[in-house]
């Protein structure tokens, strides 16, 4: 990935990097979050991994290796499949999945989370959000992966993993739409402390947080 922008919100007291394989405003990115004085974060059992798609999952690993990154599943094909699939982990404790595809136009190419109801968690996603469902093939666009295993119906979600953004034409109608169909808005609608960029926060029937934030607000923000 590359640092695509920096944010540094004193007044609130936190600096955000965005990091992706190409622009904002036509691409899946990570937001990395660093809170004034705050060293580390439970990551919890719910927050699974990030997807990122390479061509050459053997050959990746050994580049991850040689440059001293933690490797802790051996490239192979994944259980039940023949997918070929390897994990790492980043300084934090965040993982990631090598899945092996041809070229792609979105390498980070998916968001896994656990649920406890995995009916009742499709069941919001595709009322509310249905973009981070997807705009498309799995191999073009970025996708949110949702994992029920048998039986588990809460996990610890800790501190660490904050949130998923979502494009809006009109935050205010976002959320009044969510209200209506029995969501849970966590954020009214309105401006960010110390930025323009209007959002609004609803969370899942699992306790994940989305994020909506306004198209028009979001591109001025980066010509800022």
């Amino acid at each position: 990935m590359k640092l695509l922008r920096r944010r540094d919100i004193p007044e609130e007291r936190y600096t955000n990097a965005f990091l992706g394989y190409g622009p904002e405003d036509s691409h899946f990115v990570v937001e990395l979050t660093y809170n004034y004085g705050v060293e580390s974060y439970d990551i919890g059992s719910g927050f699974g991994h990030f997807g990122i798609a390479v061509e050459d999952v053997e050959k990746t690993v050994e580049l991850i290796k040689a440059k001293g990154g933690t490797v802790t599943r051996e490239p192979g094909p994944v259980k039940g499949g023949k997918s070929v699939i390897a994990f790492i982990e980043d300084p934090d404790g965040y993982k990631f999945e090598l899945i092996e595809r041809g070229p792609t136009p979105e390498p980070l190419c998916q968001v896994m989370l656990r649920v406890g109801d995995l009916d009742r968690a499709i069941s919001f996603y595709e009322k509310y959000t249905i973009a981070m469902m997807g705009y498309g093939p799995e191999d073009k666009h970025a996708v949110l992966e949702l994992t029920y295993n048998y039986g588990v119906k809460e996990y610890d979600k800790g501190n660490a993993y904050a949130q998923i953004a979502i494009g809006t034409d009109d935050v205010y109608k976002t959320a009044e739409v969510v209200r209506q169909n029995g969501g849970q808005i966590t954020r009214e609608p309105g401006p960010l402390p110390g930025i323009s960029t209007k959002i609004t926060a609803c969370t899942d029937p699992d306790g994940w947080k989305s994020v909506f934030v306004d198209n028009l607000d979001f591109l001025k923000e980066l010509e800022e």
